[in-house]
């Protein structure tokens, strides 16, 4: 697949990307766009519509990073896990149309109401769905925009079960083990890669998580899951965010707990990409 093409209709010809609305003949002014494998982050952007009340919930700095790289104005991009709905939140700004799933309605209500409230002069489509993205069909909801497959996929899943969402048995933070979860989480995938246009990109964004003295590499279990399915990884991005809601104001205290434990304090969490093959 060719990611570039060039514009002979404009006056003066442009390398114009596939994918996104970057102009590679301007390159340099495109400053906001990250193209380092490491994001460090302060605070999440708490502008607009978002707002950081969800437990689990990602910073809007990584849906945007990746839209701006792996979208265009008018693309189709689906969330299967919406949580609170960052990454809706962010196709309105972007003028990107967004699907989310959500599994637990209660979430999902105040994510609608969320999503409502920034600014939508693209008139895009923002639709929030309440179901289990292992068995929604994926079909029937992107035939009633008639279409029948989406640009974009990213993907922020329960960390097995470091925080628990729901008590509905289908909530992949409810996998009784870990054989459990990456079954559940590759149920997922199967069901809405399915409706990814070839040579596209998704985004897994995991953490990993320490358990009875032990490190245990999720996000690479989950990662094995993907590659198993034969999609190609294009870059693992490793992402640093300093005021994590479950640790702030308690550094002192996990600072204590590494030195006594043996272990390093997680302030990190893994944005894989993803490419569909033809």
């Amino acid at each position: 697949m060719r990611l570039f093409q060039f514009d002979t209709n404009s006056s003066k010809s442009k390398k114009v990307s596939r994918i996104n609305d970057i102009d590679l003949t301007k390159w340099k002014e495109y400053k906001e766009i990250i193209t380092d494998s490491l994001w460090i982050f302060d605070r999440r952007d708490n502008s607009g519509a978002h707002l950081g009340w969800y437990w689990g919930n990602f910073i809007p700095q990584i849906p945007r990073q990746l839209m701006l790289r792996y979208t265009k104005r008018g693309d189709w991009v689906l969330d299967p896990f919406l949580g609170s709905g960052t990454t809706l939140i962010e196709c309105r700004r972007l003028g990107r149309n967004g699907i989310g799933i959500e599994l637990n309605p209660d979430v999902a209500q105040k994510a609608k109401l969320l999503i409502e409230k920034e600014e939508n002069q693209d008139k895009v489509i923002t639709e929030v769905i309440i179901g289990d993205s292992r068995t929604l069909d994926i079909k029937s909801i992107l035939n009633n925009y008639q279409i029948n497959r989406v640009q974009f996929i990213i993907m922020h899943p329960p960390y097995h079960d470091i925080i628990k969402f729901s008590n509905d048995k289908r909530d992949l933070s409810n996998a009784k083990n870990l054989e459990e979860f990456l079954r559940m989480f590759g149920e997922v995938v199967d069901n809405v890669t399915l409706y990814l246009e070839d040579g596209r990109y998704f985004a897994l964004v995991i953490g990993d998580k320490y358990s009875k003295g032990e490190w245990i590499p999720l996000g690479f279990y989950c990662m094995q899951e993907v590659l198993k399915r034969g999609y190609k990884l294009k870059s693992i991005v490793v992402k640093n965010f300093e005021e994590t809601r479950g640790k702030k104001n308690q550094r002192e205290l996990w600072r204590y707990r590494a030195l006594v434990g043996g272990f390093y304090v997680f302030k990190h969490e893994y944005i894989m990409l993803f490419q569909k093959r033809k």
